[in-house]
């Protein structure tokens, strides 16, 4: 970084030193050997209520330059720090409004890129940021009040009868870190999924269908998650169209995880979800109803040792200290998720990012919920990948969908696994065969009805 940040030995321009109340012919010298303590002190005196990490950030998008990094903070002001209420959040000046004036000498003219940093957690709140900095967009105030608080109070009812999964990961039995239950559309999806689909190796027992309030709540996730679809396409993917693999067609919710996270202390590790039923480069909309808490989000970054073994377990309870160490080492973004909000995890999310619900020291009771978050991640299951047509391992169960995400010479290719051995008691076999669909995500036993375009 001090090589990057250092230039040349200059004096201060009189633009800076004027607004230091320094003549100019006594300006300060940039050393090589101080410049970044001295930039960053410079700036801090001339934004004294700036946190030192986004001077830093808006230092570093300048490159290096005091005083275009000093136009763009005056450009715009940012928000004194409000009080911190609890220990697991932290407050970010939303870094939209930071931008480089285009009349100045830098090359860099578009808008700052906050960028995650070894041993650092970038928090993001605002919209903007969240969907300039990550794979996911997000919706404050989504339902009218009422409504959401009438489908907590519902969920709530629930919650006491959810279990806590159990299954096997890397020779230990573990349990899942906060309880959960699956939701379908109908009685007949119902008796389908408790006996045709497999999830960790095994059938679930406990699987129902959508609450009252869960239904009439569906159809306004389906209408807004398109639409933030279409969105980000048009403004975040080369050229405005989809990403390859991704459906063609409109997103519809037919099933949900409801899990129900009674405290701070519980939490789910890194993972990414589940692709089997879902497809290639699915999307998923989360419901945040209760008590807010932190959605954490890392990019994958493929290792170059080939003796490390892909994740093969796809379950929540990943937070290893491997993968805590990773999170630390390359850097994770924070996204605040209060009451209210839908979360849209778009098409990049599973195979390139990981994502957990962090643990927090303390919390803030919500007013109905108390000490719980009540979570409602709407899925659309796809037909084409209904287990029946999916490959079956030597164990002559239906295998899992998993993508190549540590290895770089396969990175990004998907495959299929057995996952028998993923319950207790039992070991799987070591069938594996490459996975291979169309640019619309169809696999290639699957027919093609006429489908209707979304970019």
């Amino acid at each position: 970084m001090e090589a990057f940040v250092s230039r040349k030995r200059r004096r201060l321009s009189p633009t800076i030193s004027g607004q230091l109340g320094v003549p100019v012919d006594n300006a300060v010298l940039v050393t090589e050997e101080d410049s970044t303590e001295l930039k960053l002190a410079i700036l801090a005196s001339l934004h004294p209520y700036i946190e030192q990490r986004l001077l830093l950030d808006i230092l570093l998008a300048s490159e290096g330059s005091v005083e275009v990094a000093s136009q763009v903070l005056l450009t715009e002001t940012a928000t004194p720090s409000p009080s911190k209420k609890n220990a697991g959040s932290a407050y970010q000046s939303s870094l939209s409004t930071f931008t480089v004036p285009k009349n100045t000498s830098t090359a860099s003219s578009k808008r700052i890129k906050a960028l995650t940093k070894k041993g650092r957690t970038l928090h993001l709140y605002s919209p903007e940021d969240i969907a300039a900095h990550t794979p996911c967009s997000i919706i404050h105030n989504f339902l009218p009040a009422q409504d959401a608080d009438d489908l907590l109070k519902e969920l709530l009812v629930e919650a006491p009868t959810f279990e806590r999964q159990t299954f096997k990961l890397f020779d230990n039995v573990v349990q899942s870190p906060h309880s959960a239950c699956f939701y379908v559309d109908s009685l007949d999806e119902e008796k389908k999924q408790k006996t045709e689909y497999l999830y960790n190796g095994s059938y679930l027992t406990d699987v129902r269908q959508i609450t009252p309030h869960m239904r009439q709540v569906s159809s306004k996730v389906q209408f807004a998650v398109n639409t933030e679809i279409a969105i980000r396409i048009r403004t975040q993917y080369p050229e405005g169209k989809k990403l390859r693999f991704q459906s063609s067609t409109e997103w519809v919710p037919n099933a949900a995880f409801v899990n129900c996270y009674n405290g701070g202390g519980e939490s789910v590790g890194y993972h990414s979800d589940q692709l089997t039923y879902l497809g290639p480069r699915t999307v998923i909309g989360s419901l945040s109803l209760g008590v807010a808490r932190e959605f954490r989000v890392r990019r994958v970054v493929p290792r170059d040792d080939p003796g490390e073994p892909e994740d093969t377990g796809g379950s929540p309870v990943k937070d290893t200290k491997k993968d805590t160490l990773r999170a630390d080492a390359e850097g994770q973004v924070s996204i605040h998720l209060p009451h209210n909000s839908l979360l849209v995890m778009h098409a990049e999310m599973q195979e390139e990012w990981k994502h957990s619900i962090h643990p927090s020291p303390a919390i803030d009771p919500h007013p109905i919920a108390g000490n719980k978050r009540m979570n409602v991640t709407y899925r659309c299951y796809r037909d084409d990948f209904h287990p029946r047509y999916t490959p079956r391992c030597k164990c002559n169960v239906a295998t899992v969908l998993r993508c190549v995400q540590r290895k770089k010479e396969n990175w990004g290719r998907y495959f299929w696994m057995c996952h028998a051995g993923l319950v207790p008691g039992k070991d799987g076999c070591t069938f594996f065969q490459w996975a291979e669909f169309d640019d619309d995500g169809v696999p290639p036993w699957a027919q093609k009805p006429s489908r209707d375009k979304i970019g």
